[in-house]
């Protein structure tokens, strides 16, 4: 962690608000911005009292860490970098997070074989993949009625009409977008 406040994401509201999480250097990762945060918890409703979450490919965990301070009842966090997991366990130390789980896995892997069921997915795959479309088909038998998936990508996904678009947007290089599955 460096001083600058590199490998640092600030939680920006709830019970751990202004509170800051360390993540390892890794060149993959790439913390959602405050600004895109907040907007995605403005869609969801800004307190998930009681849900749970999914964080896939959770890197820095701010999208985990901020659902679990704004009221989230577990938040499953799947991360295949050893190194990164060890900041995500540690992360949750030092909150005292309770109701997080960390599991190193690839995440795809961790779909095809997970009993839960979810009513928000956070989805943040390497923009330079087919990652976020696989984990999409995989998601669906996870998901609680009601849930909503939020996915960051390069560029808009070409899903099924299982699928319907409920918010997107832009900032910079994201678009950022809120999905739920059509009955």
């Amino acid at each position: 962690m460096t001083a600058s406040g590199r490998n640092r994401v600030r939680i920006i509201a709830g019970k751990w608000r202004s509170r800051l999480v360390s993540f390892p250097p890794a060149a993959q990762l790439r913390p959602t911005p405050d600004r895109v945060r907040e907007t995605l918890f403005n869609w969801l409703g800004q307190r998930l009292d009681g849900l749970a979450c999914l964080d896939l490919f959770a890197g820095s965990g701010a999208l985990g860490f901020e659902a679990l301070s704004r009221g989230a009842a577990s938040v499953v966090m799947v991360e295949s970098d050893r190194d990164i997991v060890k900041g995500l366990r540690e992360s949750a130390r030092v909150l005292a997070a309770d109701g997080v789980q960390v599991i190193q896995s690839d995440a795809l892997k961790y779909l095809e074989r997970d009993a839960g069921k979810y009513d928000v997915v956070f989805l943040d795959p390497p923009f330079a993949s087919d990652l976020a479309l696989r984990a999409m088909a995989l998601l669906p038998r996870v998901l609680n009625p009601g849930a909503r998936v939020y996915v960051e990508s390069a560029a808009p996904l070409d899903l099924p009409a299982s699928w319907r678009l409920v918010r997107e947007d832009r900032a910079g290089a994201v678009r950022y977008a809120l999905y739920e599955p059509t009955p």
